[in-house]
């Protein structure tokens, strides 16, 4: 299987909130590997890949935070114009949906890495692998 694990949290938007994640996870010995936020008013919802999934949401569950954990592919992109390109259109031409998505770049593995929340996440899977899209392991994300 070639899903990871995302890490959802919906906080209040107050000062401190994330820092209060953030040391958490710190404290846990929990490392985050790629973090989005988005609000919505008076809070937000902070998604992220961590290189334990499991345990990072067993200690924000012990902490009272509402948490939950999702599916997510982690698909390596081109780091070039472009790059985005061919993995979203490959999945629009496959009538698969991107619900949500956000990026990072390692600098030790020197890659570019697409999260990608889509409605189907086994068509999307064949599709890019056909396509000669890598899509990371868990392994491989937890050792970035």
């Amino acid at each position: 299987m070639s899903e990871i694990k995302q890490i959802s949290l919906f906080v209040e938007n107050r000062p401190g909130r994330t820092a209060k994640v953030a040391k958490t996870l710190s404290d846990a010995g929990v490392n985050i590997r790629a973090l989005t936020i988005a609000e919505a008013g008076d809070f937000g919802v902070i998604r992220m890949v961590l290189d334990d999934a499991e345990k990072g949401y067993k200690v924000l569950k012990e902490n009272a935070f509402t948490v939950s954990m999702t599916d997510v592919l982690a698909v390596e992109m081109k780091d070039q114009p472009g790059g985005l390109y061919e993995i979203v259109n490959t999945l629009g031409e496959n009538k698969v949906n991107v619900d949500y998505a956000y990026a990072f770049v390692t600098a030790k593995a020197q890659r570019a890495m697409l999260i990608l929340r889509v409605d189907d996440i086994a068509k999307a899977r064949k599709v890019l692998s056909d396509k000669n899209i890598k899509i990371a392991t868990k392994e491989e994300i937890q050792a970035i």
